[in-house]
């Protein structure tokens, strides 16, 4: 019979795929029983029993992004009807998962079922499990039912908004109904196993003389305490567990996370290692990871604790004076908040950088700024951003955003519910400088097309935009893409006397990796006669995160949505004398055709009342939300004729 004794369970894992390599041969069927110290100091136990008896073995580690996921997931499933009268085992074979980690997972998702410690990873070996999570359904006579992933929604680094086939619970309820199970075997996803080596002792490679400085300069910025990495890598014990998995990541292009093209462009706050650096770690890792003299270890270098700016923020304001609630599940729809700063003066932000309340829950937030009516004020109003792994933009001397007087700023949550209820009170922090410091004015507008529409199953369907208004005195500094679950690519080109330049290739655009790329050298805007956009969708079945391979999709703020959009951050120096070019009547007359033709276009597609105006309601939501109150002049909530036409001057750079 199987006999347990413990009440308790952690999983914990972390993103990968499984490979050919990492198979290891399963014992018979008769060998996979056993005997396991239970975290209480008990015992976990596996043997044979009656044959319609069923038992769920869950192989689990501690820190992984899926396995906070998991984690709480099947807390959920040992309640559903399938799972009634199965029982379900934990075993932790990571040798960085101490007794302590297991007990602070279980006490924060409350799962009730057994966990074991499978020290020596002797039941890993036995079952063939080379990653967490994987799960086994059994018989009592310890035949395999099903083994593999609980679900299809987690992917590498990738997610589906909601599981397309629900593996284990399918399992349980056709062996439950005399069924063969449908698909008996899947392929689990998450983390290497760290499994226990034999270090060599005389190898010249060791943690402590080139292995630390390495994690030091390539991934400690992320993989440390309080920051995004879901793991430490500054302490030997954890890192030793991380070894195979770290390898895998850095071989596959995943970690360091860069997605540019080298061919294209050089930025400064690239995230690359060097083939030697790789090399070094492939070696450790080889020689089993010896740790060396304690001398040689490098002093852990100095990183700022929460604010990563040039110094504390010399002011920071909340969203609003309390926190927002985030349901566990289901789709929260943008927030919007406004907070007034109460300045009394032009104030010039040198830096800033948005906090999160929950990082687990906030997908990105952004902070705009709203001048008041009749500001003088250039760009789209764009403050700052927090998006998971995008690093600040760190504005070189002299440069700084103005925020008018009297201004309010905007702050835009988008919010993603992970299955656990949560609140978020997210908060900005700014660094300010005196207007006689500032050389350049700093700020943001964009390329973007909001009238496409990607057909049904497309694997590569491409839309253009174009950046509106290139100014003659600008600086180009930085990029920053932007698509939803369908963006597979993006290009930014610039054009001189028809010759068109690469500026940025994204060839695997990731949803999960929205960098800023900044420039080494700023571009100086008067080089090209024009900037452009192509965003590529992938809308087909083999996109593995694509909500719906069979939709029609356009414009719209949710994942699920598209967007169009690269963000562009350009600086123009602030007593320059404006550049003009003097225009014939010809190419005057010429233009106004062009523009006639924009706000016709304009007013026959949204103006639903036909009044020959467009109201804010008859706008899209993303113009009503994004833009409107910069078009609308006179702020009577409707865009005139006059209105329409300046939007057609920046639209075709005229």
């Amino acid at each position: 019979m199987h006999r347990i004794v413990l009440s308790g369970l952690l999983l914990a894992v972390c993103s990968g795929l499984v490979r050919a390599e990492d198979t290891l041969e399963v014992a018979a069927p008769t060998d996979l029983t056993f005997r396991l110290p239970a975290v209480d100091g008990s015992s976990v136990e596996l043997t044979k029993t009656a044959a319609s008896d069923l038992t769920v073995i869950c192989f689990l580690g501690t820190e992984c992004p899926l396995a906070r996921l998991y984690g709480r997931r099947l807390a959920k499933l040992v309640g559903v009807p399938e799972a009634k009268g199965v029982q379900f085992i934990g075993i932790n074979s990571n040798q960085q998962d101490s007794i302590e980690d297991i007990e602070a997972y279980v006490a924060e998702f409350g799962i009730l079922f057994p966990i074991a410690k499978d020290y020596g990873n002797e039941v890993a070996d036995k079952y063939g499990v080379t990653r967490t999570p994987e799960v086994f359904l059994l018989d009592g006579e310890m035949n395999i039912l099903y083994r593999g992933r609980i679900d299809d929604q987690y992917l590498p680094g990738r997610t589906r908004s909601e599981p397309q086939r629900q593996d284990l619970v399918i399992a349980m309820r056709e062996v439950k109904a005399g069924q063969t199970v449908s698909l008996p075997e899947t392929e689990p996803q998450g983390c290497l196993i760290g499994r226990i080596r034999e270090p060599i002792t005389d190898s010249s490679i060791t943690f402590t003389n080139q292995v630390a400085r390495i994690l030091n300069n390539n991934c400690v910025e992320c993989h440390r305490e309080g920051e995004i990495g879901p793991f430490e890598l500054t302490d030997y014990d954890e890192v030793i567990g991380w070894a195979d998995m770290m390898l895998e990541t850095i071989d596959d292009g995943r970690m360091p996370p860069w997605h540019a093209d080298p061919a294209h462009g050089e930025f400064t706050n690239a995230r690359h290692m060097s083939d030697e650096d790789k090399q070094t770690l492939r070696d450790w890792v080889a020689a089993g990871t010896p740790y060396g003299d304690v001398k040689d270890l490098p002093d852990t270098p100095d990183h700022t604790s929460g604010w990563d700016l040039p110094r504390e923020p010399d002011v920071v304001y909340e969203m609003r004076n309390r926190p927002f609630a985030i349901p566990s599940d289901g789709t929260v729809e943008y927030q919007y908040y406004v907070s007034d700063p109460g300045f009394e003066e032009d104030m010039w932000v040198t830096g800033a950088q948005i906090i999160p309340g929950d990082r687990a829950v906030v997908h990105h937030s952004i902070v705009y700024i709203r001048p008041p009516d009749g500001s003088r004020f250039r760009g789209v109003g764009w403050l700052s951003a927090y998006v998971p792994g995008q690093r600040t933009l760190q504005l070189p001397a002299g440069y700084a955003r103005r925020i008018p007087k009297g201004s309010k700023l905007v702050f835009q949550m988008h919010y993603t519910p992970n299955g656990e209820e949560s609140n978020d009170l997210s908060k900005i922090g700014l660094v300010f400088t005196g207007r006689e410091e500032v050389t350049h004015e700093v700020y943001t507008t964009v390329a973007v097309d909001q009238e496409f529409e990607i057909p049904p199953g497309d694997p590569a369907f491409s839309v253009d935009a174009r950046l509106g208004y290139l100014p003659p005195n600008g600086l180009l500094l930085a990029f920053s893409p932007h698509m939803h679950l369908r963006g597979s690519a993006m290009q930014i080109f610039g054009t001189t006397d028809g010759e068109r330049q690469t500026l940025l290739d994204v060839p695997q655009y990731d949803f999960n990796w929205q960098h800023i790329y900044e420039l080494k050298e700023p571009l100086s805007l008067a080089d090209f006669d024009k900037v452009e956009i192509t965003a590529t969708f992938d809308n087909s079945a083999e996109n593995p995160v694509n909500p719906d391979h069979a939709a029609h999709v356009t414009w719209g703020e949710q994942s699920w949505e598209e967007m169009t959009l690269c963000f562009f951050e350009i600086a123009e120096p602030l007593d320059a004398e404006p550049v003009k070019k003097e225009l014939s009547e010809e190419e005057l007359a010429a233009r106004q055709v062009k523009i006639d033709a924009f706000v016709k276009e304009f007013i026959e597609k949204f103006d639903a009342n036909e009044d020959g105006e467009v109201e804010r309601d008859e706008t899209p939501l993303s113009l009503e939300k994004f833009g409107f109150w910069r078009l609308d002049k006179n702020r009577d909530r409707r865009l005139t004729v006059s209105e329409l036409e300046d939007l057609a001057r920046r639209k075709l750079n005229f």
